[in-house]
């Protein structure tokens, strides 16, 4: 499992997206109206509504909520055309590659915070191309070890679609195809094995094996603070981070 995933996870269990809940849900709902407005409100037939819905259900959202969002970027709102998406690329301490995605109705204001961020926390925004092509997009499915048989759990992630099922810790990670995130969740948990989160994501094709906890602490205040920002969605990175480091760092 990549540091990132590692990283997500940590937060899921210390609630630190349940601290700032009404900034996840406003973002949550950003992604979900710019995505209805874009592709049409049925999640059957848009494939980034689907996701979108997915990754709100993994944080809890209310399905009153998600049908709001749904309803406002699929009908005449004008707020939703407002927004663009961008994405900023550069280098954290260590060397680590990190992806910025936003939704933003200010390009300008967005770019200088970003790059506000990368300055304080010893980082450099790099120009466009110059990390992207170290991800690829995949569906990630997590599930808390605790309870769980690996041989049921591979099982019934086969059968949804999966491209691999791995654990590291306390923690399975499922690997999906994009298009397959929702099919495979919903296999995991017919099976009745409860799903942590499911979410679409940038997972790096290699990782940068971060052991020094300084550098890890630089690293992770410059994903806090550029996830910290209202206009940005997603924050990738292919840090490798220890997990007794992560757990030292972010306590």
């Amino acid at each position: 499992m990549s540091g990132h995933s590692k990283w997500s996870s940590i937060k899921h269990k210390k609630g630190a997206a349940d601290k700032k809940r009404g900034q996840l849900f406003s973002k949550l709902s950003r992604a979900i109206i710019v995505a209805a407005r874009e592709g049409g409100a049925d999640p059957a037939n848009n494939l980034a509504l689907q996701n979108a819905v997915e990754k709100a259900r993994s944080y809890s959202m209310p399905k009153d909520n998600i049908e709001r969002a749904i309803a406002r970027g699929s009908g005449a709102d004008a707020d939703a055309a407002a927004y663009e998406t961008v994405v900023y690329e550069g280098y954290g301490a260590g060397g680590v590659a990190i992806l910025v995605e936003a939704l933003t109705d200010n390009r300008n204001r967005t770019a200088s915070d970003v790059r506000a961020a990368f300055a304080k926390h010893e980082g450099n925004l790099g120009t466009s191309g110059a990390v992207a092509w170290q991800f690829e997009r995949r569906g990630i499915v997590l599930v808390n070890a605790d309870g769980v048989d690996e041989d049921e759990l591979t099982m019934a992630a086969a059968e949804g679609g999966a491209e691999d099922v791995t654990r590291d810790g306390t923690t399975f990670q499922i690997t999906a195809a994009p298009e397959d995130l929702t099919t495979v969740r919903e296999a995991v948990e017919a099976a009745g094995i409860a799903v942590e989160s499911a979410e679409l994501t940038m997972v790096p094709k290699t990782t940068v094996d971060v052991e020094d906890e300084a550098t890890a602490k630089k690293i992770l205040r410059l994903m806090d603070s550029l996830e910290e920002n209202d206009d940005v969605q997603e924050v990738y990175s292919n840090f490798d981070i220890p997990e007794r480091v992560l757990e030292t760092v972010a306590g």
